[in-house]
C-alpha cells in the first residue's frame, strides 16, 4: 500500500492520511512524497503536532 510511493502499513493510515491530504490539497496544498510521509507521521503519532507544525513552517515537505 503506498501514496506517491510512500508506504503505509496498514489501510486505516491510508485512508486517514488520504483524507487529511484531501482537505489540505482544497487549501493549495501541492502533495510531495516527503509532505506526504510528514502527514502519516503526525497521523500515526509519531510525530506531535507541535513537531509537524515546525516543519510546516520550515516547508520540509519539499
Amino acid at each position: 500500500m503506498t501514496l506517491m510511493g510512500v508506504k503505509f502499513s496498514d489501510l486505516k493510515t491510508l485512508e486517514n492520511t488520504a483524507n487529511a491530504l484531501g482537505t489540505n490539497m482544497f487549501e493549495g496544498f501541492e502533495p510531495t512524497p516527503k509532505g506526504i510521509s510528514l502527514i502519516r507521521d503526525y497521523v500515526t503519532g509519531k510525530l506531535t503536532f507541535a513537531e509537524f507544525i515546525k516543519l510546516a513552517k520550515e516547508k520540509a515537505y519539499v
